[in-house]
């Protein structure tokens, strides 16, 4: 198999939080001498506080903050030593008055990210599995994910889509003790909660079923004596429900619980949960203002509070309703999204209110899609109903601004997150004098004009997308039939500043997943050849692959020019219902990365695009100078001696036999090469090219006295496209793998396609994708390529995700 670098998914993250810093409104630092909770100070300016998550404002308590200063006098900054060895004097009283709140057996933690990596693996046992909701806390995913090394199985379903949790547990059912669903009690985004009565009735249908629930966003302002929003719903823990929480956030001090009401469970994790032994303890600050905080949890003064915060959320819900702002879900929470879609949208709305006086939280990937990127308003009882309203005027007013800034609708946005739209009026073109023309063939399209633009680039010159056209049309397989779409944007004097294809076609979602993911899924596929796969509506198409844009960036409006075909992209996405938009095989350039970002796509790696640049030798047999050292070393012992094993022949009219053979060889490479996992290609693709005069099948047979008991039977096979008389694209290979390492076939492959090029006079070669090792020893620039996605959701990147290493 083909060995090509992934993603690294961290890489993916930094690049997007890079961008937004460098916006101004992530990785910020608070400023001043004190802070009160209402306002806070950010560069050099007092800003209402609408980001906290300390909901109740038990923060800023005077009893908290004095039994916390009184603790550090008495017993010092912190108490050094592991629990599992002893804890310091104020621990067991905090343990007893949580164990009173919640009524049921706890285990105080550090936090809640030690939490999960301490109380995940000691609950979840060998035979068990593990199903996530793609939207549980990254913390939850993570401690999930280190007990694959113990082969427990790990899932994911689509957020709160019980239809398919049933799914998961009806095939895991036989297989598992004990299945464990994993899920937040409310979602720290969007504020959305779990459907905790529907979980309970499947808990009930079947008693395999076990939820761990993270309720650290639904603490304190939920539930009888603050127990959060779980306890609210369910009133008390079953024996099967295992619940963490928080004494961090609204909570008002640091730590956070586990609360486990099954005996036995709760003895192996409080003896030893990995990190709940070997951590150190939380602090005697911490512990003196939680168990200052627990009291008043025990008190009638809870319900005092919970009222209070929910006559803010209430007015703040009621403003909110007066406006057309794009709330993505209403509820009780103090949490509010607002969506923007694009983060170049989000950017400029926080820069505006904060402007403005306000400090609210930029949503963004990996915590929302990258076209759901919003801004995430939280209410506390720090909040006073003036500033309240003047947060909702703000929005209003400068929600519009953002939007005209970043050449965005409002019902735009509201078509990224599936909310009614208003059915405003149509946009204004961003440029009066832009001329844009779309076509779904390129029949309508000049052929000089198409030519000068993109021809000499791979097989996708004017006659290339004609004959692709013909093929991938009327054909059985769905995954055979495309739609093409060409957009080129002109100035006022017709001038083009862009030219580039689409195609509409259905791709498996792990094209570029790890091959350890592909094998996985092409397993399941077995039984169902549709899983996870998606249409797509992508640059180019599955069957090229080069420079698929041109563009003039010497012209003033390019950037512009960019916005115009996204928006074009974009209406096209929304006709087709299409789920991943990609934009393909750029060099990496900061300034498209950046604008490709802000637009909502994010970067991944594509595999190397290999070419021969300049074929500058006058004739073959000056080709090996012109190789470095060590390739012409490569040439002489792995190439040249090999040659004469073999018989060449460049075959332009091939009979349905040849075919036939021809299409084996191909299946085989296709197979072998999940590092670029994509549909295989039908064989009326091949019966076409061998009768179209651009294409031609340059075939190895091997000699009689190399090849005992068969002949003439083909051994290797490339599939080369003859663009303009200047790029011959080797565009796809097959070989008979029985052959390849003793005889050197892909070597030798990669030889008589440099041969036949020579000979042919063309001026370059365009090798095409994968295996850049092997075809750098020919003499081939090794130029890496990075592609752009936009996904519906992060559903598919996660499950990937939790695939890989299982």
């Amino acid at each position: 198999m083909a060995k090509i670098k992934h993603n690294n998914f961290l890489d993916t993250v930094n690049e997007v939080f890079t961008d937004a810093k460098e916006q101004g409104v992530l990785h910020l630092y608070a400023e001043g001498d004190s802070f009160t909770g209402r306002k806070i100070r950010v560069k050099q300016k007092d800003l209402f506080h609408f980001g906290t998550t300390g909901y109740l404002g038990l923060e800023q308590d005077k009893r908290l903050k004095g039994a916390a200063m009184n603790a550090i006098d008495k017993y010092g900054t912190q108490f050094p030593l592991s629990k599992a060895y002893i804890s310091h004097p104020l621990y067991r009283k905090l343990e007893e008055k949580i164990t009173e709140l919640f009524n049921a057996p706890t285990i105080i933690t550090k936090n809640s990210t030690l939490g999960h990596i301490g109380v995940i693996p000691s609950a979840v046992e060998d035979g068990d599995a593990i199903i996530l909701d793609h939207q549980v806390h990254w913390t939850v995913q993570s401690a999930a994910n280190m007990l694959k090394t113990r082969s427990v199985p790990v899932e994911m379903i689509r957020h709160n889509n019980l239809d398919m949790l049933e799914d998961k547990i009806k095939k895991l059912s036989t297989k598992c003790k004990r299945i464990w669903y994993m899920a937040d009690g409310v979602y720290s985004m969007y504020g959305d909660v779990a459907p905790l009565g529907e979980l309970m009735a499947l808990c009930d249908k079947y008693p395999q079923l076990h939820l761990y629930l993270d309720d650290v966003h639904g603490m304190s302002w939920s539930g009888k004596n603050g127990t959060g929003y779980v306890l609210s719903k369910l009133n008390e823990l079953p024996e099967n429900v295992l619940l963490i929480t928080t004494l961090s956030k609204t909570f008002g001090a640091s730590g956070a619980v586990a609360v486990c009401n099954h005996k036995k469970r709760h003895h192996k994790i409080k003896t030893f949960g990995g990190p709940l032994t070997f951590s150190a303890q939380l602090e005697p600050a911490s512990v003196a203002a939680a168990i200052a905080s627990a009291d008043i949890h025990l008190s009638p003064e809870i319900y005092m509070l919970q009222n209070e915060l929910l006559e803010r959320v209430t007015l703040f819900n009621t403003l909110l309703e007066e406006t057309d702002l794009p709330l993505v879900e209403k509820n009780n929470s103090p949490v509010f999204y607002i969506g923007t879609g694009m983060p170049v949208t989000g950017y400029n709305f926080v820069n505006r209110l904060m402007k403005e006086g306000f400090f609210v939280n930029l949503g963004i990937f990996p915590a929302v899609p990258v076209k759901n990127t919003g801004i995430r308003v939280t209410i506390s009882r720090h909040n006073q109903v003036e500033e309240m309203k003047g947060l909702v005027d703000a929005m209003v007013y400068h929600y519009q601004k953002a939007l005209e800034d970043t050449h965005a609708t409002p019902d735009q946005v509201r078509k990224m997150f599936k909310m009614p739209v208003l059915n405003e009026l149509p946009k204004k073109k961003i440029v009066d004098d832009f001329h844009i023309v779309y076509e779904e063939t390129i029949q309508n399209i000049g052929k000089e004009e198409w030519n000068n633009l993109m021809g000499k680039k791979g097989a996708f010159d004017w006659d290339g997308l004609l004959f692709l056209e013909n093929v991938f049309k009327n054909n059985k397989r769905p995954e055979n039939n495309w739609d093409f779409h060409y957009i080129i944007i002109k100035d006022a004097k017709s001038v083009p500043i862009l030219a580039t294809f689409f195609t509409y076609a259905l791709w498996k979602e792990d094209m570029l997943a790890p091959i350890s993911v592909s094998i996985k899924l092409e397993e399941i596929r077995k039984e169902d050849p549709y899983y996870l796969t998606s249409k797509v509506l992508g640059m180019g198409s599955p069957f090229t692959e080069g420079e698929h844009l041109y563009l003039d960036k010497s012209h003033p409006y390019w950037e512009l020019a960019i916005k115009q075909m996204l928006d074009k992209v974009e209406e096209l996405e929304q006709q087709f219902n299409s789920n991943w938009v990609v934009l393909r095989d750029f060099e990496n350039e900061e300034k498209l990365s950046q604008l490709f970002h802000q637009q909502g796509f994010i970067k991944t790696v594509m595999p190397d695009s290999c070419q021969i640049l300049d074929l500058h030798w006058k004739t073959i047999e000056e080709y090996p100078e012109a190789l470095s050292t060590r390739s012409r070393k490569h040439f002489k012992k792995d190439i040249q001696p090999y040659e004469e094993r073999f018989k060449v022949v460049y075959n332009n009219k091939s009979t349905p036999k040849q075919i036939d053979q021809f299409y084996e060889l191909y299946s085989n490479v296709n197979k072998n090469n999940l590092a670029l996992n994509m549909f295989p290609l039908p064989k009326k693709l091949f019966t076409m090219m061998a009768k179209h005069p651009n294409w031609e099948f340059l075939v190895l047979y091997l000699k009689k006295e190399y090849n005992v008991g068969r002949s003439h039977i083909p051994v290797g096979v490339m599939f080369c496209y003859k663009n303009l008389e200047h790029t011959y694209t080797p565009a796809f290979i097959g070989m008979d793998y029985d052959y390849t390492d003793e005889h050197q076939v892909y070597r030798q492959l990669l030889y008589q396609t440099v041969k036949r090029a020579t000979e042919l006079g063309f001026k370059q070669i365009d090798f095409g994708m994968t295996a850049s090792f092997e075809k750098k020893k020919v003499g081939a620039t090794i130029i890496p390529k990075t592609s752009y996605i936009q996904a519906k959701d992060n559903f598919s990147l996660e499950l990937m995700g939790v695939m890989q290493n299982k």
